[in-house]
């Protein structure tokens, strides 16, 4: 079974000083929800086989620390095509996804997560908070099978729902 974990980054920490949004780090909130979703995850029995991160710091340290507290043994992969990007594209980049690969964790930024995820089960209006998962399962054999309406969501977590 094939499965797209979208992770959404941890709060930010708009406080501390950075010259660029792509800059922007996590606030200790954002650093405490992304251990607990990594072993959340793992505890599911769902750790990936390979990770996909948006180059911004918030969203490449979520990445980082939610595989490191699941314990993820798989690459991660950072990409520009996840920052200030459209649902589209993200389904795209997912169309392009090894076969051999059957879980992936996709991590970025609003609006786009909510709306690739909406897109993905058909319509709806998802709405992924920091540090959110939203796990969908494609309904074809192949990667290059996603398109609009072509997964089921499967679950949803906010990080304030575990403990």
């Amino acid at each position: 079974m094939k499965l797209i974990v979208f992770l959404r980054h941890g709060k930010s920490d708009w406080t501390a000083a950075y010259d660029t949004d792509h800059e922007r780090p996590l606030a200790k909130r954002g650093r405490r929800a992304s251990r607990r979703m990594g072993r959340f995850l793992a505890k599911a029995g769902l750790s990936p086989d390979l990770i996909i991160s948006s180059t911004a710091k918030r969203a490449h340290d979520t990445a980082r620390i939610a595989s490191e507290a699941g314990s993820w043994d798989c690459a991660l992969e950072t990409t520009d095509g996840f920052y200030l990007c459209d649902a589209r594209d993200v389904i795209s980049a997912l169309r392009r996804l090894p076969e051999e690969c059957e879980r992936v964790v996709v991590v970025g930024h609003e609006p786009t997560w909510s709306e690739a995820v909406s897109l993905l089960i058909g319509g709806g209006h998802i709405r992924v908070p920091t540090a959110a998962m939203s796990a969908v399962e494609p309904l074809g054999e192949a990667w290059a099978d996603l398109a609009p309406d072509s997964c089921r969501l499967l679950w949803h977590v906010p990080p304030r729902l575990l403990k």
